[in-house]
């Protein structure tokens, strides 16, 4: 059985082009794999965790290899937490807004929070980073409202599917699909464009 985990970081609900496509991209996946078991995870509606202090003293001491405190043993133990029930996914699908060139904050965060040494990603001094998580996919549905790819500098600039491809591929991700509905404002048949869109979306499920 296929575990897909459904990353939402738009808050916008309903009214969310990038949300709306990853649902219809699931919804065509159930209909070819009835097994298909979905998880959704609403970065703004979770209780997702401060990544200050504590937890980033806890993530030194394991880069380190040193004793943690009960306070960085406790903040740990949430981290690890959160960052396995990623693991545990075959498939990821990330529906993703631009917001300012880049990720909405609450994606950032939750980024922050996972990527941790030992968990997704191992370190060597002699080779550098290498990503843990091997044999799953992703799917990447990115919106924006202006910019849109070959677009000049003064209608924005992306920092934003290029971040998430580079952390996919940082942490081991290798099979990456992304769909796109760029521009979705600037744009003189936005339905025609969101149709294209979707109809990408089911070939690709």
């Amino acid at each position: 059985m296929t575990k897909l985990l459904h990353i939402v970081a738009s808050p916008r609900g309903e009214d969310s082009k990038s949300t709306a496509l990853a649902e219809g991209h699931i919804a065509d996946r159930r209909l070819r794999d009835p097994g298909l078991e979905v998880d959704t995870l609403d970065l703004f509606a979770a209780d997702l965790p401060d990544f200050g202090g504590i937890p980033a003293s806890a993530k030194m001491a394991v880069f380190g290899g040193v004793d943690m405190t009960e306070a960085e043993n406790t903040a740990w133990a949430e981290v690890a937490r959160l960052t396995r029930h990623f693991i545990a996914a075959d498939h990821y699908v990330i529906s993703v807004p631009m917001w300012n060139g880049g990720v909405p904050y609450r994606l950032k965060q939750y980024i922050d929070i996972i990527t941790q040494p030992g968990m997704l990603f191992g370190f060597d001094p002699a080779t550098g980073y290498s990503g843990l998580l091997e044999g799953k996919r992703a799917t990447l549905v990115v919106t924006s409202g202006v910019w849109s790819p070959g677009a000049a500098a003064a209608y924005g600039v992306d920092f934003h599917t290029n971040y998430m491809e580079w952390w996919l591929g940082f942490i081991g991700v290798q099979n990456v699909d992304t769909l796109r509905f760029q521009p979705t404002v600037l744009t003189a048949d936005p339905a025609a464009g969101y149709a294209a869109a979707r109809q990408k979306a089911s070939v690709l499920a």
